[in-house]
Parts: structure tokens; sequence; C-alpha cells
């Protein structure tokens, strides 16, 4: 179903492009549907479904988190207001082509490859990457014939972050307490026959420097039959530093101290064991003869700075291995250069100011390109952080339209014609997907059972 603004004004409206249609993309729409009454806003999708991150980075057991679906669905059943999923950018459509139709295009596409080390032995098998881990077990078509052998009793996360915690909780956590999540069908019956039982968190710094947050560490030390198991002396002079830290940070550190002297003294044999360790850097993967990963040589750091929370590491001449059958590699994403007229900084993402993309020399009858989320930000911060940054990208639009008396630009009614060949999924098309899935999670008591076969979603669409 497409939403049309039936008005005599309607073709002065301004057209606004939002390419992609996880958080960015939706905050960003939500505060231009707010605050400019006149325009016309259409977000474009790669996959046939919405949300981004949202549906397909968000851990199956924060359901919590996923609410927003709520907000974003509100979005885009304002009347002004379309989705067009299963189109690709660069390939597709042209970013030429988007701003020769629209009077605005916002990329908001995000990170969509994981940073590798560079180090040797890391395209052994059993080394995966956590992003498509995630995706694994949250229904990414990209990843749902991810390779990973979990028949090995020992694994490792290179990383200390969010995502980093969340792949260690979804191996640990007991498979009967997944199946009421939305966690897809396939990475149940995987998990289910596990054998994971020790797991490292390897981290190049110290415990004052983790970037994991307060909520997931305790989610984690709570596992039932897991217990948590520090190395003492990685916390050598932490108790001391705690009153000079700001209080989120304070507060993470007190709960692993606290952690810290309750693993020390227990006892108890555990089904499964979490070990953190800390100032180690992967300096190769070990592998056997038949290309599999055995182990991680680490080189043991030090941090040296007078700042505690950002202390640099030092390498020291001091190395050892930890043995493990499966790496998950953690260390963060990285932006992809999907169009030809894309420009990256030295940093990799989009070079902008509030949002702005600096160009040089851009023709006048362009659209205005924007900028919001990881792409222009980096892959750093969560859905808050990106909420924030696309409420001040669209506000910078809002500032750059209030004054709008250009020609009228045809907008997707030029675009349509351009893909005139191609299945377009518009909301109607997704309701019809969602729907199928949580007719699908309802038969096995799950919230929803997500299609992960893109034909299968333009089937139902369609």
């Amino acid at each position: 179903m497409i939403k049309r603004i039936y008005s005599s004004a309607a073709n002065m409206f301004p057209r606004v492009c939002v390419v992609g249609s996880g958080p960015a993309g939706f905050y960003a729409a939500m505060h231009l549907s707010k605050h400019l009454t006149n325009i016309n806003i259409d977000i474009f999708e790669k996959l046939p479904v919405p949300f981004g991150l949202v549906r397909f980075g968000v851990a199956p057991d924060h359901p919590e988190v996923k609410n927003v679906i709520n907000q974003f669905t509100k979005v885009a059943n304002k009347p002004n207001v379309n989705f067009y999923g299963n189109i690709t950018l660069g390939k597709d459509i042209s970013l030429l082509q988007l701003r020769q139709h629209y009077d605005a295009v916002l990329l908001t596409y995000g990170a969509e490859e994981d940073k590798t080390l560079g180090i040797d032995n890391e395209d052994a098998n059993n080394i995966v990457a956590a992003r498509n881990f995630v995706g694994w077990y949250n229904g990414h078509p990209r990843d749902t014939d991810l390779k990973v052998d979990l028949s090995v009793s020992t694994a490792a996360i290179l990383g200390q972050g969010n995502v980093a915690l969340d792949v260690a909780r979804i191996l640990m956590t007991p498979v009967d307490v997944l199946r009421k999540t939305d966690i897809t069908e396939h990475a149940l019956t995987a998990l289910a026959e596990s054998k994971v039982n020790e797991l490292y968190l390897v981290g190049r710094r110290g415990p004052l420097q983790v970037a994991f947050t307060i909520k997931e560490l305790r989610e984690q030390i709570k596992l039932p039959n897991c217990v948590t198991v520090w190395r003492i002396e990685d916390f050598a002079g932490v108790e001391d530093a705690v009153a000079t830290l700001n209080r989120p940070r304070k507060r993470l550190t007190e709960l692993m101290l606290k952690s810290v002297n309750e693993t020390s003294k227990c006892r108890e044999a555990k089904d499964k064991y979490f070990k953190p360790i800390f100032f180690r850097s992967p300096s190769k993967f070990l592998k056997n003869n038949s290309n599999n990963v055995s182990g991680i040589e680490l080189i043991c750091n030090k941090v040296v700075g007078d700042n505690l929370e950002h202390q640099k590491c030092v390498a020291t001449d001091v190395k050892e291995v930890i043995e493990c059958g499966l790496v998950f590699r953690s260390i963060g994403y990285k932006s992809v250069k999907v169009d030809k007229d894309i420009v990256f900084d030295s940093n990799a993402f989009v070079a902008n100011d509030k949002g702005r993309v600096i160009e040089n020399n851009a023709p006048q009858d362009l659209a205005r390109l924007y900028v919001s989320g990881w792409l222009g930000t980096g892959p750093v911060g969560v859905i808050l952080h990106t909420m924030s940054n696309a409420f001040l990208v669209a506000k910078a639009i809002c500032e750059d339209f209030k004054d709008f008396k250009n020609p009228p630009k045809g907008g997707f009614e030029e675009v349509k014609k351009i893909l005139s060949n191609h299945q377009i999924v518009d909301w109607e098309g997704w309701e019809k997907i969602d729907k199928y899935e949580i007719a699908q999670g309802k038969k096995v008591g799950k919230p929803r059972e997500k299609v992960c076969n893109i034909r299968k979603m333009l089937e139902i669409a369609s």
C-alpha cells in the first residue's frame, strides 16, 4: 500500500529519502515528520524487512530493547512516511539517481562488516565474527548458513564490549530459557547440542577500561550453573582507584570487584565457566592439520598513562597461549562504501558537520546529502546514542528546509520507473511478513519465528 498526501500543495513539499531503516533512519524520520508537517519521507531498506540492528542485533533475551519497534511502527504509519524494502543502494539504484529525484538524501545504513585483526591464521576454521554469530541467532538472511562448530569444550571471545557479552550470554544461557525468546530455530537446535563449557573473554586493556556496561555484566554473572572466574592478579590496584571514577564506571568496577571476591571463595563445581582475562592481545592463531583453530597466542600487555579510564596498552615480551577450538572476533564493526559516490574519510566513515556531508563542488541541482548513525559517527554507542545523533541530524535538515521553495522533484514516482522490474516491499508487505512470523512463533511458544530467507520473505509480502 502506497500512502499519499492529498493536497494541492503536495508537490511543493520537500521530498526526503532515508537510506536504511534501522534506529538512525527511523529516529531521523520521527523527528522530521514531527517538526516538518509539509514533508514527504521515503525510507529505503536493502532487506524486505525493517528495523536493522533492532531486529538483527539486539539479543533475543532482551525483548524490552525491541519495544522501540512500536515507536517506529507509528512513524511508518504516518500519511507522509513510506517504507520501501528490498532496494539496495549501489546495486538496484545509485546515489546519483536518488539525489536527482529527492530534495535531501539521508544515509543511515550503518556498519555492516566486522573489523579484522590481520594476524597469522585468521582464516582458520571456527574463527567466527561476532557480527555473523549474532546475525545467525537473530535470523539475518546473510548468516543463516553460518558454519560454527559448537562441539568443542573451550571457546574464546576477543573483545570486551556489549556484543562480546551478548555472545557469551547466548552460549552460556540454558537452552530452556532461550526457547521462550525469538531466537531462530536453527540456532536453538545447535545450541542445544553445544559442548562449550569454558569460555574466555579476552581484553587488551584492564578492568578499568572495559567497554561492556553494568547491565550486561550483571546478567552474565547471574547465569545459573555458570561461574565467573576472574584472574585476581588482573585487579591489582583497582580497588584503590574506585573513588576517583565517574559514577557509571565506579558502579561497574564495584560490581566486578564484588564478583571477584565472591567467586574467589566459590568452590562449588558448575556446568560452565566464564573466564574474563585482561591485558592480553592476540598475536597469532594456532591451528591443527585440518585447518581448525586450536588456540590463540597472546601478548601480555601493561597499561601506561595517568588517566585511568583511557590508559594506553604497551606490549611486553611475555606471551601465553589459550588452547581453544572456537574463537569469536568481537573487535568492532566498519562501514562499507556501497556506492561509488559515497566518500569516506580517514576514519572510514562519511565526513560530516552535524550530519551535513562535507562535499567539494557539489552540483546545485542535486539533493543535499546527509549522514546519521554509525555511518557518520563510527560504530560506537548503544541505541540511545544513535537516537541523539539522528535527532541532531534531523534538526539540521529541518533548519535547511524551513523556507523550502524549490521546484518539485519526482521522488518515489521517478524512482519507481527505474525499478520497474524489481519487487519492492512496502509497509503492507512487511505487515504480512510480521503476521506470518508471529503465527509461526505461536505454534512453538515463542514471540515469533523469523523468516530467514529473502525469497520466502518476498513470497509472503506479495
